[in-house]
């Protein structure tokens, strides 16, 4: 008798450790599953030119007193601004800045500075802005010969922007967002799984560097040298394997 009485709990007891190791094992293949996920790396490059340029030259004037280092620079604008429209920029496409009047002071053959001085520096930016590209980069290259008239002029590298470039943004991580998803579809072909959900992405930063060109900045490139550029976008995201 007290074998039959033990013998129906045992059974029972036997049957659910048997039943909670299914579930136990069923529950542990499931979280596995859904742990498997897949890290892949999508970009998007675009090739763009430049539809804005910027030129900047610094008319230079030097006398002993500020007054005459005033009037020096004065005397030399007008030839600076003669070539320019003459070049085919208009007077709304011309920019002048402030003249600067610097003094130099007298310096020791200790190499101190006195407070006396010997001369006064002038100077002005001249800024030239246009939709010409080709033109900005044309005047540059030439620009310099006014020194030929006599004008104490530097001229600076032109720049170069694309100024539709926050679309543009938009729409290439979209496109490296969409490249990210083809890979990781590819993977999970390959690796007979299904392709689950996406748990993470991660935008990085905008490259624009000049077409060609091999640079890379954890911080970003916005290159502005060049005229003909390219710009690239990298997105970073994970999804899970079913």
């Amino acid at each position: 008798m007290n074998k039959n009485n033990l013998l129906l709990p045992s059974l029972v007891l036997g049957i659910s450790f048997i039943v909670c190791a299914l579930l136990l094992t069923l529950f542990l293949k499931s979280r596995d599953q859904a742990n498997q996920t897949i890290n892949v790396t999508g970009s998007a490059k675009r090739e763009i030119t430049s539809d804005l340029g910027i030129l900047r030259s610094s008319i230079q004037a030097s006398a002993p007193t500020a007054d005459a280092a005033y009037q020096r620079l004065l005397e030399q604008r007008p030839a600076v601004l003669s070539y320019l429209k003459e070049k085919g920029f208009p007077d709304t496409a011309i920019n002048l800045n402030t003249i600067n009047l610097n003094p130099v002071y007298e310096i020791t053959s200790q190499g101190y500075s006195t407070s006396h001085i010997i001369q006064y520096n002038a100077n002005q930016m001249v800024e030239v802005t246009s939709a010409d590209v080709q033109k900005i980069k044309e005047v540059s290259l030439d620009m310099t010969s006014l020194v030929n008239k006599g004008i104490d002029i530097n001229v600076m590298p032109p720049e170069y922007y694309f100024t539709k470039l926050a679309d543009l943004k938009i729409e290439i991580q979209a496109d490296a967002a969409k490249d990210a998803l083809h890979r990781a579809q590819k993977i999970a072909e390959a690796t007979g799984s299904d392709l689950g959900a996406i748990t993470n992405a991660r935008m990085g930063v905008i490259q624009i560097t000049p077409a060609n060109s091999n640079m890379i900045s954890d911080y970003g490139i916005n290159d502005a040298t060049s005229i003909d550029k390219e710009i690239t976008a990298v997105v970073s995201a994970s999804f899970r394997l079913e």
